[in-house]
């Protein structure tokens, strides 16, 4: 299984964000993952669909965009517009899920979505046929720098039964705490998509590429 890596710009120094970004190009990011918080959802403020607009021409890489955002349903569109080439939801913040992820899938992009910690695999078991990407959140939402959370493991070895069930390619990613030694662990339970912020980003960016080398492992 061939591990992605989508290291997350919420880490980066965003006074040289498209330098920052250009440099995880460089050193072999799969994805760019786009955390977008809204201050209500999740008690923290991020970007907004200017700012992902202002920085898609820096990379032909994959924008993989998580919105933690509630409601989210009117602003799908305006993500997609900007240059979203993956849209994730939460199964928290809509009514309707099914017709969320319909809605994105109409828009031409790849359709995710991610669960909090607390939420069983089961708020997902019949819109399986419409996703592209599993989110499981190994922390909980909102701020860069916390500890993983080892609950997460079970869930992350039941979803890779699930998809494996469907006989369709979905991506299974994780999100909160990843370094190397959590790496090891989330990839052994079934993960192939990794999101890191302080395990990539920070210091010289010359070391980008040997940090995103040893998550991959």
């Amino acid at each position: 299984m061939a591990v992605k890596i989508a290291p997350s710009i919420l880490s980066a120094d965003f006074a040289r964000l498209g330098e920052e970004i250009k440099a995880i190009d460089e050193a072999g990011a799969d994805y760019i993952h786009v955390d977008v918080m809204d201050g209500h959802f999740v008690p923290n403020l991020t970007i907004g669909p200017v700012v992902v607009k202002s920085i898609r021409p820096y990379t032909k890489k994959v924008f993989d965009v998580h919105l933690m955002i509630e409601p989210v349903d009117p602003f799908i569109e305006s993500y997609v517009k900007a240059g979203a080439d993956i849209v994730t939801v939460h199964a928290e913040a809509t009514k309707h899920l099914d017709r969320t992820l319909a809605h994105i899938k109409s828009l031409g992009v790849k359709a995710g979505v991610s669960l909090v910690p607390h939420s069983p695999v089961s708020l997902i078991e019949y819109v399986m046929d419409k996703l592209d990407l599993i989110l499981v959140m190994s922390v909980n939402p909102g701020f860069g720098g916390q500890a993983f959370l080892p609950s997460q493991l079970k869930k992350i070895t039941e979803l890779r039964s699930m998809i494996t069930a469907t006989g369709r390619h979905i991506d299974l990613q994780v999100d909160g705490g990843i370094n190397p030694e959590t790496a090891r662990q989330v990839i052994a339970a079934g993960a192939d998509v990794l999101v890191a912020g302080s395990a990539v980003f920070g210091g010289d960016s010359r070391e980008y590429a040997a940090r995103i080398k040893q998550l991959r492992g």
